[in-house]
């Protein structure tokens, strides 16, 4: 297990530099360029007119004017040996200090859902299964289809909209106010993110909980008509023990290897979620980044996706290791 450990962090590396090519690559295929799109909004807003000279030397000024494999050559050099991703046009700060302030905002709001998601999806779908075709099962697999089928960006506007028409309440953002969101962490603070975290989490682990409920009663309605399950029944194992010890461990292998695209798939397939609640998240960041050509702060973001997607696949290959012990890697 070291060595397929070893193994595979060498192999991150090559991965890593191939996806950042790519990355970069296809930041740069629309057409324009953060200069252009910054000064015509500054135009179209601020009346504000600049010269070609004017567009020329800004473009010199960060690199923009260099073909993209020295522009690709400087920014993984700035990377890889001072940290630095280059300047976000839209945010106006470096792109690195952008990603940390809202990188840890995004882990915690994927790690409440993958809670949610776990926590729910686990027990109903262990019941779906043990009482197959019961009043449980039918109503938990209706359910299940329901989440299924409404857009998380849907549910996300009605619950918006009942809070406002009936509560009388905002329910958007993961703090009461701007200045408890920039104040120093503190217990008032992140109780404050508590009170908050909830929303986002329920609706981005719908989706999910539906899935892996019937994923896992699938699973593990293979898993208790095998024949090593019959063989432990036949010794006398309590049904509870046989449950746990053996048909339910191999169940779980999706729970464990959906960790892997975790983040990734917040950011992806939740952005929109994400704007509509006015999350502090990456998703919101970086879809605004994609359309406003902010090459520098997107190919960041993306990058460090990739990164964190390499390392939770990898610690969702152990786990599995561990959970199945069917699943062995090395000699």
């Amino acid at each position: 297990m070291v060595i397929y450990i070893f193994r595979r962090l060498l192999y991150a590396i090559p991965v890593l530099f191939v996806i950042s090519i790519l990355v970069f690559v296809t930041i740069h295929l629309p057409p324009g360029d953060p200069i252009s799109k910054l000064l015509e909004n500054m135009r179209l807003q601020q009346n504000i007119t600049f010269s070609q000279q004017d567009l020329d030397m800004m473009r010199a000024r960060y690199g923009l004017d260099d073909p993209i494999p020295i522009q690709y050559v400087k920014w993984i050099g700035n990377i890889l040996l001072h940290g630095d991703f280059g300047y976000s046009f839209t945010k106006r700060a470096p792109s690195e200090q952008v990603i940390s302030d809202l990188l840890g905002m995004t882990i915690a709001v994927s790690v409440a859902s993958l809670i949610f998601t776990w926590v729910v999806a686990l027990p109903i779908g262990i019941l779906s299964a043990v009482k197959q075709y019961s009043f449980a099962d039918y109503f938990f697999s209706f359910v299940g289809l329901i989440g299924l089928a409404i857009p998380s960006f849907l549910m996300a506007l009605i619950i918006l909209y009942l809070g406002v028409s009936v509560g009388k309440v905002s329910l958007t953002g993961l703090f009461s106010s701007p200045e408890i969101e920039h104040a120093p962490w503190d217990l008032a603070k992140i109780g404050d993110l508590l009170k908050h975290l909830w929303l986002p989490m329920v609706i981005i682990g719908t989706s999910g909980t539906a899935g892996l409920i019937r994923i896992l009663r699938a699973n593990l309605l293979d898993e208790l008509h095998k024949p090593y399950v019959d063989t432990a029944r036949a010794k006398g194992m309590p049904e509870w023990r046989i449950l746990l010890k053996y048909p339910l461990r191999h169940a779980m292998n999706p729970f464990v290897s959906g960790f892997a695209y975790l983040l990734p798939g917040l950011v992806a397939g939740e952005a929109i979620v994400a704007q509509i609640l006015n999350l502090q998240t990456e998703g919101p960041a970086l879809l605004n980044a994609l359309l406003n050509l902010d090459v520098f702060l997107a190919a960041g973001f993306l990058l460090i996706l990739s990164l964190l997607t390499v390392i939770g696949t990898l610690i969702s290959d152990i786990l599995l290791a561990w959970l199945d012990p069917r699943i062995r890697y090395g000699n």
